[in-house]
């Protein structure tokens, strides 16, 4: 790992030592590897002695990893979008605050003011493009890896404490990591480098529970779900002449079928099964907004579709953006014809090259 040296270790661990309050912070609709990332930390952190650590959402988590965060105290997790004053509180109280898989403080959404006026010690650990390291007393920032669970990983199996050695990690340190790898590389589909692979024997060989992590990742979704996969792809998709598959997904669907966070995790990549399909899309309609996730087979460029024409960005194959409603598109019904007007531009400019 380039980008994890001794100097950058050993600044860490100083300010793990001199820390006494910690908050953990990750970003806006936290995803498995968000999730797997930060109740690692958390983990590590407790064996480490400290007991005042809390881990600090913008907005709630999909129920299906609950199973990695069973364990956790009471109040341990606080979310911004269900208590605003005690997150804020726990951040603004805190001397350490430890930024996980995301790469700037407005991935933060509503906890960003609050970091950005925090005076406590910043730590970055993320796998994202472009990250802003100017806030931060250390970071570790890695583009040529699965996730940042893996980064965390090598970071955590590099600290004296570990010594190298998987085994000396927490229990439910190593489970989270698995399982926020496993979820970034769509379980091995995709992102998946010899350190990833190396990653994921050493927490076999440590007694990880690979299995009861499938479970209680894809085998634990609602009937809704699977319905709304059904009408999704029999009804909602639509492929253009330029390969491009996309999905409109608006409220009123949504809340037909009791979408939960978390219960499209996995829809966007179902298309890319397609021969003729080079990139998909799923835009979710929001509250003032279209979210838009992006995928794209090799050769085609998702991060730069997301950030030419979606406001947003991400990694080669696999990239994230949103619509804003009035700015974008007047409302969701528009979202249809902008997403083919601009991918048919983007495409266009592929074939060029």
């Amino acid at each position: 790992m380039k980008d994890i040296s001794t100097h950058k270790l050993e600044r860490l661990e100083r300010l793990i030592d001199g820390a006494r309050r910690i908050s953990i912070v990750t970003h806006m609709k936290p995803d498995g590897d968000a999730m797997g990332s930060s109740v690692a930390m958390y983990g590590f952190l407790r064996s480490c002695g400290k007991e005042d650590v809390k881990i600090v959402l913008p907005d709630r988590f999909p129920s299906n990893l609950d199973f990695i965060t069973a364990g956790l105290p009471s109040g341990t997790i606080l979310t911004h979008e269900s208590g605003a004053r005690a997150a804020e509180a726990a951040i603004a109280s805190s001397d350490l605050v430890i930024c996980l898989d995301f790469n700037a403080f407005h991935r933060a959404d509503r906890l960003e003011k609050v970091l950005r006026s925090s005076s406590a010690a910043k730590v970055l650990i993320d796998h994202h493009l472009n990250p802003d390291r100017a806030p931060f007393a250390v970071s570790f920032s890695e583009t040529e890896i699965s996730s940042a669970s893996e980064l965390l990983y090598h970071v955590l199996t590099a600290m004296p404490q570990i010594g190298g050695d998987a085994r000396r990690l927490p229990a439910e340190s190593a489970t989270a990591l698995m399982t926020g790898m496993t979820t970034d590389t769509n379980n091995f589909a995709n992102s998946t480098y010899p350190s990833t692979l190396e990653m994921a024997s050493s927490l076999l060989a440590a007694g990880v529970d690979r299995d009861a992590i499938l479970y209680n990742l894809y085998n634990r979704h609602s009937e809704n779900r699977l319905r709304l996969m059904g009408h999704m792809m029999k009804d909602l998709l639509t492929i253009t002449a330029d390969g491009v598959a996309y999905i409109v997904l608006d409220r009123k669907t949504q809340l037909e079928y009791h979408v939960e966070e978390g219960d499209t995790e996995g829809f966007v990549n179902m298309p890319l099964s397609i021969e003729s399909v080079k990139m998909s899309l799923l835009l979710k309609e929001d509250a003032g907004l279209v979210r838009v996730s992006v995928r794209s087979k090799k050769g085609i460029s998702a991060n730069m579709c997301a950030r030419q024409h979606f406001n947003g960005g991400g990694h080669e194959n696999a990239a994230g953006g949103r619509l804003y409603i009035p700015g974008d598109i007047a409302d969701v019904t528009q979202a249809a014809a902008y997403v083919e007007r601009h991918t048919h531009i983007f495409m266009t400019e592929e074939d060029e090259k």
